[in-house]
């Protein structure tokens, strides 16, 4: 049974001290690629120290993550673009807009939100969303972009149904990470009225682990645990779940 982490932050300081064994963990529980998001410049080394440990498994994306647009943006945005020209990725991401902690650089976020769009576009590239009390504003640019060649991942999808129902229209697939998992977390219960198609499978890891693990660090080897949820969910099996969001991983990210 072959699964696919769509997110999963593997070059931070949380893995500092287990890298190696946290890989083999994850290579054990049937994880056979994965899928890393950008933060920002300062971590840009880290990521292409981590392809070149796992060159065959780990796929790098490019861009700003919205917690980390700040009033130097362009600086930031002018590295992602040299990034972009110097060689491949797999995905702009993580981007997006964020106003749960900060709601000082909104302008900025959704101006880079929507540049980040235009390259993603220029270079046939998915883009991967985190959206955080954000909807509207996501929503928002996406439909000023709106073309068959935009397509994506909401990361880490924690909206409504009828926000769930307007992404895949939008021609996006869901990520579904730990949340899922949670007794609050409230996609369990809508979940299953969405076409299996649109999802695929992620542990935002070191971020938002499943339970039992929540609250604890996150990591790829939980993916079972978001798969045990999912299948239990639509009420299908953990192999058809896995083998069905599998092939939409490797669709989405042409791989």
């Amino acid at each position: 049974m072959e699964l696919i982490d769509t997110h999963t932050h593997l070059y931070v300081e949380a893995f500092d001290l287990d890298r190696a064994e946290m890989m083999e963990r994850a290579t054990a529980a049937g994880v056979t690629h994965f899928f890393v998001p950008a933060i920002d410049s300062t971590y840009t080394e880290r990521m292409y120290a981590l392809e070149k440990s796992y060159p065959e498994v780990v796929h790098l994306m490019a861009g700003v993550h919205p917690c980390h647009v700040k009033q130097d943006v362009e600086e930031e945005l002018n590295k992602v673009a040299a990034q972009l020209k110097q060689r491949s990725f797999c995905a702009i991401g993580e981007i997006g807009i964020d106003l749960y902690w900060d709601q000082t650089y909104l302008k900025q976020q959704q101006e880079a939100f929507s540049k980040q769009i235009e390259w993603a576009k220029q270079y046939h590239l998915p883009i991967v969303i985190h959206c955080r009390e954000a909807f509207d504003e996501v929503f928002e640019i996406l439909e000023t972009h709106r073309s068959e060649t935009l397509f994506g991942i909401f990361h880490c999808f924690t909206g409504n149904l009828n926000q769930a129902k307007r992404a895949i229209d939008l021609n996006f697939k869901l990520g579904i990470g730990g949340v899922v998992t949670f007794k609050n977390g409230k996609i369990d219960q809508f979940l299953h009225e969405l076409p299996l198609e649109a999802i695929v499978l992620e542990t935002d890891a070191p971020y938002l682990a499943p339970n039992p693990y929540r609250g604890k660090r996150n990591e790829s080897s939980y993916i079972p645990l978001i798969l045990n949820k999912v299948a239990e969910c639509y009420g299908q099996s953990e192999f058809e779940i896995a083998t069905i969001t599998t092939q939409n991983a490797r669709t989405l990210f042409n791989f």
